[in-house]
């Protein structure tokens, strides 16, 4: 699964971790693969469906 790099980093600023969305920020990529990247956002306590974009509005 492909998640933007913001998302990840307006959790933890929600949860007021701050220096590790900095960290994030400054060593991820803009979109995160969460297979290549499993280990650090495990180690960060994400969970990975809090993270997924909204599916988009029917018309």
């Amino acid at each position: 699964m492909i998640i933007q790099k913001s998302a990840i980093t307006a959790k933890l600023r929600e949860r007021g971790q701050n220096a590790r969305a900095d960290f994030v920020d400054r060593e991820l990529p803009d979109t995160v693969d969460t297979f290549l990247h499993s280990g650090l956002l495990s180690t960060l306590h994400l969970d990975l469906k809090e993270l997924e974009s909204p599916p988009a509005p029917t018309p």
